[in-house]
């Protein structure tokens, strides 16, 4: 068969998500054009862009967005900030596409693939790499890097807390009534759409940066530049939200999350170490996962990291990989 791979731009790559006939799988908030540009224009300088789409007979087979640095191709994205990445394929036509694309590194002299963090159910994972077995590449397949974790959520509250074994929903009825009891107006908000978000912004950097040392060291003048950019694209995408448990009209903390899928992914938190006490910053996680089953959301993701608060929420343990793919 005969394949066409273009060189395209964010603004192609836009216009294709947009367009359903496509039939292509925007499995990941990560690879959604306005996240791709944005970690581009933040963190893109130095590498050469390999943003290409793979057609057969004018049919779209899928969209690798990859850079290229010293011969190694990568997905768009970093561990810093991007939780796990994967490639955009039509279902049905994964070994055909990337079949091409390795055809194509080749021809481009690029000398390694390496993909990471990888969901072991992500295309890359499940149907690339065995495709490079076969192909006989040499290199370290597969190693294990870090974990996402992750839990689906049921249909009502009450079924969630009899998910949890009895000495978690025990502490989660515990933290809830203190805090009803604590003489604070208590409430829980979202706040949606570009402009609303970005005036909150100023408000979750502070309790981001107050909330924890490391935090505080993460959030360099770089990584502010890209959150703020980040945050306005995809809340005009209508994909991200911040979740805010005031007391008494002041929010004591705040979570930022992506609204995709039917899957509530929790990106980032911040409190006020002045209410830890009141277990602020748990609540305000817990009540995420409340609002999310109240609107009928299908999965609840705590994305990478095996912080133990999200095993005590009910979060079950997925493996995230590094591979590499050695080319010549």
């Amino acid at each position: 068969m005969s394949y066409t791979v273009t060189q395209e731009s964010f603004d192609s790559l836009a216009a294709y998500y947009s367009d359903p006939t496509n039939n292509l799988r925007w499995q990941l908030v990560f690879t959604l054009p306005d996240w791709l540009e944005v970690w581009w224009g933040s963190f893109g300088a130095g590498a050469e862009k390999y943003l290409i789409v793979v057609r057969r007979d004018e049919k779209i087979l899928g969209i690798a967005p990859l850079h290229i640095s010293d011969g190694t191709a990568s997905i768009i994205g970093s561990t810093e900030v991007c939780d796990y990445l994967d490639f955009v394929v039509a279902e049905g036509v994964e070994k055909e596409f990337f079949g091409a694309l390795l055809d194509d590194l080749e021809k481009k002299g690029v000398k390694r693939l390496v993909l990471a963090p990888l969901r072991p159910d992500s295309a890359a994972h499940a149907i690339l790499l065995p495709l490079a077995e076969e192909r006989g590449y040499r290199g370290e397949l597969c190693l294990l890097e870090d974990v996402s974790v992750d839990m689906d959520l049921p249909a009502g509250w009450e079924e969630y807390l009899a998910m949890l074994d009895g000495k978690q929903r025990h502490e989660i009825k515990r933290k809830l009534g203190k805090l009803d009891k604590s003489g604070n107006n208590v409430s829980y908000s979202v706040v949606k759409g570009r402009d609303e978000v970005r005036t909150a912004m100023d408000t979750f950097l502070k309790l981001f940066s107050i909330s924890r040392q490391d935090k505080a060291e993460f959030m360099t003048p770089q990584m502010e530049s890209f959150f703020r950019s980040m945050v306005d694209a995809m809340a005009g995408a209508g994909v991200l939200k911040l979740g805010v448990l005031g007391l008494n009209g002041q929010p004591a903390a705040m979570v930022m999350y992506f609204d995709y899928n039917d899957c509530i992914y929790l990106y980032n938190s911040g409190y006020n170490p002045d209410y830890s006490s009141l277990s602020v910053g748990l609540i305000s996680k817990v009540l995420c996962i409340k609002h999310a089953i109240s609107t009928g959301r299908k999965k609840f993701d705590f994305l990478k990291g095996a912080e133990s608060y999200k095993y005590y929420l009910g979060g079950k343990e997925i493996p995230l990989y590094r591979c590499q793919i050695t080319l010549s």
